[in-house]
């Protein structure tokens, strides 16, 4: 009999494990939204850059803050992520005899949950950080911003000489341990799910139960102080914001599917085709602000300096021309063309090259 039940056991383990399949398909669903609704920000920034500039700028911050929300609530209330959720899985604790018995309704324990939120929210938000600094010193490496001999142009060098290599590491730790996962010699697709110590499983009829059922069993409290009170009215407002961000998602998670494809290579092509429109005239000079520069008489003069241009390089966000020590340092200090106010960051500078070079 006890070897009866614990084959009963051990079955219902490796029935309750997603495919691999489910766990990719998980994976770039948020991967999927934040390109999506970045390119949505970034159109309303160009349209009107007043009002919309703001969030441009700090799309990454306002993006982790929304995440964070949005993951803390889902993690708490259905224990498991939004795209988890989204595709009927919920996390295990490793390491409790009890934690198949508890159910998704019930939420992680305080430890796993901060550590899945740090594993989902901070570290992508990290990544991210070290992807555009990476790219910047690049940009600064190309065009020789620093002396040659200075001791941090060396150091950013090892440091870009060094960073392909970290990360080719831990994208090959990622598919060590996704063959793993396939081959059914590990519990997790994905090393962060070790570190957090969980694993992923399938949401069962009793967690569907009682994640129906959950709202319709909060009671209204009786005896309860005037902070528990205040909390509580935290908590809910804090669960009603990302309840509503959840529930967006869930309606425009299709569509912006729909947009990283018709954004993706592949259908560049098709996409000029339909879409082929004659060229546009120049910008027009905004002037949106007591400090925009007017634009000079002489062609071959800056706009920032006054001086003839050296080392001409053209923001491809505005077609104006510059010296490239005035722009970068202008476009990386307020992330806008100097001329017509439109947003701009360092990688939209292009060399321009004279028949005589």
């Amino acid at each position: 009999m006890a070897e009866h039940g614990a084959h009963i056991t051990t079955a219902s383990v490796v029935d309750d494990q997603p495919s691999i399949f489910e766990v990719v398909a998980q994976d770039s669903l948020m991967t999927a939204v934040r390109p999506a609704l970045q390119h949505v920000v970034k159109i309303l920034a160009e349209s009107n850059p007043a009002r919309y500039g703001f969030f441009w700028r700090w799309f990454d911050e306002i993006f982790t803050l929304l995440d964070l929300l949005l993951q803390q609530h889902y993690l708490s209330k259905s224990s498991a992520s939004f795209s988890e959720n989204f595709y009927g899985l919920k996390r295990i604790v490793m390491g409790n005899k009890h934690s198949f018995q508890r159910l998704a309704s019930a939420g992680l324990p305080k430890e796993q949950l901060w550590k899945s939120i740090m594993f989902l929210v901070l570290l992508p938000y990290m990544k991210v950080k070290l992807e555009k600094l990476v790219s910047s010193l690049r940009d600064e490496d190309e065009y020789s911003i620093h002396p040659p001999s200075s001791c941090w142009k060396r150091f950013y060098r090892a440091f870009l000489a060094a960073y392909p290599f970290v990360n080719m590491a831990w994208e090959g730790w990622f598919l060590v341990q996704q063959l793993r996962y396939i081959l059914g010699k590990a519990q997790h697709h994905s090393p962060l799910l070790r570190l957090a110590g969980v694993r992923l499983g399938r949401l069962t009829v009793q967690d569907l139960q009682a994640l129906e059922h959950k709202p319709a069993e909060v009671s209204v409290m009786q005896h309860v102080s005037v902070s528990e009170k205040i909390k509580s009215a935290l908590k809910k407002a804090v669960g009603g914001v990302a309840l509503s961000l959840s529930t967006g998602l869930s309606v425009g998670v299709f569509f912006l599917q729909f947009l990283d494809w018709w954004y993706s290579s592949e259908n560049q092509e098709t996409i000029k085709a339909l879409t082929a429109l004659p060229t546009p005239p120049p910008p027009i000079h905004l002037d949106y602000n007591a400090d925009s520069p007017l634009l000079p008489k002489m062609k071959t003069v800056c706009p920032l300096c006054r001086k003839t241009r050296v080392n001409d390089t053209v923001l491809a966000t505005s077609g104006y021309v510059f010296c490239y020590r005035c722009v970068f340092n202008y476009v990386r200090s307020h992330h806008t063309c100097p001329i017509t106010g439109y947003p701009t960051e360092v990688q939209h500078l292009i060399k321009l090259y004279s028949p005589e070079n």
